[in-house]
């Protein structure tokens, strides 16, 4: 396990308020809503695919497949 940690939250359809953002999941373009602001490098994973996404920009919301977590050799 590498030094950094990351929070997976979960965002879907099922939830969200008129007031967070939105944006489409890029592997099913199915809805991911922010009930808060997303934090730049904030892991989230879509409700309707399973996929676990990064946030690559916040202004506007835009997400990216999540890097695999490798083993960290001390390296």
């Amino acid at each position: 396990m590498s030094g950094t940690s990351q929070t997976v939250v979960q965002h879907g359809a099922s939830g969200g308020s008129s007031a967070g953002q939105a944006c489409a999941c890029p592997e099913c373009e199915g809805a991911i809503r922010f009930d808060r602001p997303p934090l730049r490098s904030q892991v989230v994973r879509c409700v309707s695919c399973g996929v676990e996404l990064e946030v690559i920009e916040t202004a506007p919301v835009q997400l990216a497949l999540a890097p695999e977590v490798e083993e960290d050799w001390g390296e």
